[in-house]
């Protein structure tokens, strides 16, 4: 398991990069922003833990850049910037969750598994369903959904909505689980949010042959054409 960890203070990565190490990650660091997104295209890590104060670039460009340039590796962000407020920017630039310091180690190691095994059953899905032009697809390499060669264009969010589905193709997905998938961590947000991002990811799957259906009291289901 690859991990990227962004972070400046050479105390606390090394401590990090020790204590991971440990417990079976391979990580690598990078601590100056301006260098961030280059080792992360090259290195394509299972997971990046993100500081947000960064010499040279802050966390938040960063990783609002590697959104739009389609990187959709899960990322977690480990900052003193703890209020509600810098939690909210930082899933809307595109994070996966949100751990402020100080922080217990076990529970980072837990949600860097938690967010590596997500994406490892959407990969795993994805090959056993391959692309045939057909329909959808999730493309392991580049982190894409594609449709008939072409990259469907969709926000951080309406992606972690669609490989929550894709990860149970022809299976009801609670709206409680999607909105964990798409709002972690994030307890201000109203339940309701999930219905907007379902309406986007409904309008975007038009003429793609794949349909999102509502399912009363048990939440949302992909139909894959057969």
């Amino acid at each position: 398991m690859k991990l990227l960890l962004v972070e400046d203070d050479a105390a606390l990565h090394t401590a990090l990069h020790r204590s991971l190490t440990r417990l079976g990650w391979n990580v690598q660091v990078c601590d100056d922003g301006r260098a961030a997104l280059g080792r992360w295209r090259a290195l394509k890590p299972d997971v990046v833990l993100l500081d947000l104060s960064l010499p040279g670039r802050d966390g938040l460009h960063i990783l609002a850049q590697a959104r739009d340039e389609g990187l959709v590796t899960p990322v977690l962000i480990l900052t003193a910037r703890g209020t509600v407020g810098d939690r909210i920017a930082g899933l809307n630039a595109g994070a996966d969750d949100y751990l402020p310091k100080p922080f217990d180690l076990d529970e980072l190691e837990a949600r860097l598994r938690a967010l590596h095994r997500r994406q490892s059953e959407s990969y795993d899905k994805s090959a056993s369903n391959p692309h045939d032009g057909k329909t959808i697809s999730y493309d392991k390499e580049s982190g894409a959904i594609l449709h008939a060669g072409q990259v469907l264009e969709l926000a951080p969010r309406e992606l972690a909505f669609l490989r929550a589905l894709m990860a149970r193709p022809g299976q009801a997905v609670s709206k409680e689980r999607l909105f964990e998938a798409v709002f972690p961590g994030l307890q201000d947000v109203q339940f309701e949010a999930i219905e907007v991002v379902a309406y986007r990811v409904r309008k975007k799957l038009q003429g793609t042959g794949t349909t999102l259906t509502t399912l009363r009291g048990l939440g949302y289901l992909l139909k894959l054409p057969s």
